[in-house]
């Protein structure tokens, strides 16, 4: 009966507790020891039984650990939000969990939502990466000090969903800014500076109420959220032969008390299709995971980390469209920095002191949204 109520649990271990390494280990051993009458070779074969069982299911944990939804489909658990269109409800991901998984893969947004790694010594200087994602391992596709882009990393079939991950790593010049770093993802005048094939990016429907979104985010748990609405890509047909692709996304843009910032998107799901801007319907791209993490490392400098999982769609393989991707955001770093440098430094820096002036008449507000 004891053997038979361990393996109960070991079978709620392997639906879905991550803590199944230890839990295991302990089991394996109590199973072992709690008979001493049983025969030598006995307890070795149920010891080897159970260690094997260990490694599955600390292999099940380790590939399930994305496994657990963003969004409800089920109306009744969703948690929605009104948007600034009459009757246009936006359904909010579950937070903690998508955090989770861009703080999992970008070690320097672990670090801004955290916070302590600012500064002179900070951002890059500072992030660990001894911890791997899921257990994956970093391939290392460029690594030069001396570049704007200093690293370029890829984990391939992460989570086994067929396309790479890719991260990005630049140390940039010029103040640090969210709100004015997305404008070269969210705007199309100026995200067609370094992507072509983009034809529109719009926010369809931003939130009504950023406070609403705050405190389901959990008051400051994840810094201020500056920024968050549906958004609706759509590109132009690629001359190898890629038709138009369209994307519908809910972003948004968080501010830490450091001058800290992350960018963040992920994919909406198939029943929000109702969102999606009349007209002809194209294949759709997915962001399976979408981050930009900033990290001032002085006055006038930053350091971005930029992560993409990016899947076109289609029968387009991946080995194919993957190298489009990585050549397509390195060079955006390469025209965001002078914009950040010189040109438009100083239209940054009166942005920065303009909301410092806002953010003190709403002093109250950022009181509870911050508290711990």
């Amino acid at each position: 009966r004891r053997h038979h109520l361990h393996l109960l649990d070991l079978l709620e271990v392997l639906n879905g507790t991550q803590n199944c390494y230890i839990y295991l280990t302990n089991t394996t051993m109590e199973m072992v020891s709690s008979s001493p009458r049983t025969s030598t070779s006995s307890r070795r074969g149920r010891s080897f039984c159970l260690r094997s069982m260990l490694m599955v299911a600390f292999h099940v944990a380790a590939s399930s650990a994305f496994s657990t939804p963003i969004f409800q489909e089920t109306a009744t658990l969703q948690r929605t939000a009104p948007s600034k269109t009459v009757g246009v409800e936006i359904e909010l991901p579950d937070f903690d969990e998508m955090f989770r998984r861009i703080q999992a893969v970008s070690p320097l947004a672990r670090l801004a939502v955290q916070g302590g790694g600012s500064g002179e010594g900070g951002g890059f200087g500072a992030v660990d990466d001894t911890t791997l994602p899921e257990g994956q391992k970093w391939k290392n596709l460029q690594k030069s000090k001396g570049k704007l882009v200093s690293q370029i990393d890829r984990i391939d079939n992460f989570q086994n969903l067929g396309p790479p991950l890719l991260r990005w790593r630049a140390s940039m010049k010029g103040p640090c800014h969210g709100m004015a770093f997305a404008d070269f993802i969210m705007n199309t005048d100026k995200r067609q500076m370094w992507d072509p094939q983009i034809e529109s990016v719009c926010e369809l429907y931003p939130i009504f109420d950023l406070d609403a979104a705050n405190i389901a985010m959990g008051f400051g748990k994840f810094g201020d959220c500056k920024k968050l609405g549906v958004g609706y890509t759509k590109t132009k047909a690629h001359p190898i032969g890629i038709s138009p692709r369209e994307q519908l996304t809910l972003c948004g843009i968080q501010e830490m008390h450091d001058g800290s910032a992350l960018i963040w998107g992920t994919e909406l799901e198939d029943w929000h299709d109702h969102l999606m801007p009349a007209g002809e319907r194209h294949a759709r791209a997915r962001s399976h995971l979408f981050s930009i993490a900033l990290v001032p490392t002085g006055e006038d400098s930053f350091d971005a980390e930029y992560s993409l999982q990016l899947d076109f769609g289609g029968n387009l393989p991946h080995w194919m469209t993957a190298p489009l991707v990585l050549d397509s955001v390195k060079s955006m770093f390469g025209v965001a920095q002078p914009f950040f440098e010189t040109d438009g430094s100083e239209e940054v820096q009166k942005r920065i002191m303009e909301e410092k002036i806002q953010g003190e008449k709403f002093v109250d507000r950022n009181s509870i949204l911050f508290t711990p």
